[in-house]
């Protein structure tokens, strides 16, 4: 067995949710869910076929994302594997549609952090252990800290 630190591409300002399927319809219901949870959402989605003839399949409404996220998949190669890239929204608003399609197992991480996938590569193929989701921890929010996170969330609508 060979692991690997496989990076997932993107522009900073986008957020990624990386989940495992198990079935060549995942891609229609994903792209299903994401337009019916935010009318003109902006994203590209890619998914590793894991039998027949393994490809990546592919959907989404944004061209550069829908590239971005086929590319990542491909080199991911993991199968059932799928990469949703996301512009001007956050996974917090599509991620319990995401997570309701039928043949979704389960989410990875969705964060708009820097992100690596660590994948173990066998004689039959190769899957997902794991990801590094940002950086390590520096410390314990101070009190100030915790006053300026609960301020963001009501500035930014999460919070009333």
């Amino acid at each position: 067995m060979e692991l690997h630190v496989v990076p997932v591409e993107k522009p900073e300002e986008v957020n990624v949710i990386l989940g495992q399927a198990h079935f060549i319809k995942t891609v229609e219901d994903l792209h299903e869910a994401l337009v019916g949870q935010i009318p003109g959402i902006r994203f590209g989605l890619a998914f590793c076929e894991a039998s027949g003839p393994a490809l990546v399949r592919w959907s989404g409404t944004d061209e550069a994302l829908t590239a971005l996220a086929r590319e990542n998949a491909r080199r991911l190669a993991c199968g059932h594997m799928f990469v949703i890239l996301l512009r001007d929204c956050f996974p917090v608003n599509v991620l319990k549609a995401v997570q309701s399609v039928p043949e979704v197992c389960g989410v990875f991480c969705a964060t708009a952090n820097a992100l690596q996938v660590i994948v173990a590569e066998t004689d039959q193929g190769r899957g997902v252990l794991g990801v590094i989701d940002g950086v390590a921890s520096r410390g314990t929010e101070s009190e100030d800290e915790i006053n300026e996170r609960k301020s963001f969330l009501r500035k930014i609508g999460y919070k009333l």
